[in-house]
Order: structure tokens, then sequence, then C-alpha cells
């Protein structure tokens, strides 16, 4: 059910995206309370992108998942910033985040909706 999309104007190599997107699942199963089998992490390759002027690093993630509680987004703000610091060597300050709550018939998976 969550997705994670994540932008950036960063390159990864192979292994640490691989880490990225391990390190992400997990967090947002955990953050959310859902089962990590549901959770999909999308890195998209570096794309020119700005922020506030500039082309420095930066990155834009989207979190869509079904019954994502408001009261849940600023402690997911703060893991995701803290993850994208971490593993791209991104300012927090240079993050933006779009969080979506998906209504379950407005999502597929396996031949049906949720």
């Amino acid at each position: 059910m969550p997705l994670l999309k994540i932008q950036s104007n960063q390159s990864v190599e192979p292994a640490a995206a691989e880490q990225l997107i391990s390190a992400a699942s997990k967090l947002v199963a955990d953050q959310l309370g859902k089962p990590e089998r549901y959770v999909m992490v999308a890195l998209e390759p570096p794309i020119p992108m700005s922020f506030a002027g500039s082309t420095d690093p930066l990155a834009y993630l989207e979190l869509k998942s079904i019954g994502l509680p408001q009261d849940k987004t600023p402690a997911l703000s703060t893991a995701l910033c803290d993850l994208v610091q971490e593993q791209l060597g991104i300012d927090p300050e240079r993050v933006y985040i779009e969080f979506a709550d998906a209504p379950r018939a407005m999502w597929g998976w396996n031949n049906s909706t949720f």
C-alpha cells in the first residue's frame, strides 16, 4: 500500500541505492505500522532540479498510503529527512515531502483494489 518515491539531483552508486531503498522500506513500514511486504520504494535516476534558485543537493519525496494519518506526518517528515541526510548527504532544509492519503478504491493490487 505505501509508496515512497525519491527524486534527487544527486547520483547514487548502485550499492548505496540498494541500501537506501532497503532502509526506506523498513522505515516506512515501521512508521506506518504496515507490513513491509506491501511497501514499495522507487528511487528515480538523478534529474536536473533546483530549489531556492540553487542546484545544490536536494530531494523531493512523495509518500502515498491508504489511511495515511495526518498526525503521523511530522514524525514521518523527520524520519525521512534524517534518512535522506544520512544516506545522500542532503540537508533537510533542501528536502520537500508530499504526503497523500489514497482512498482504498483508488489503489489497485493483485487484480483488485484494497
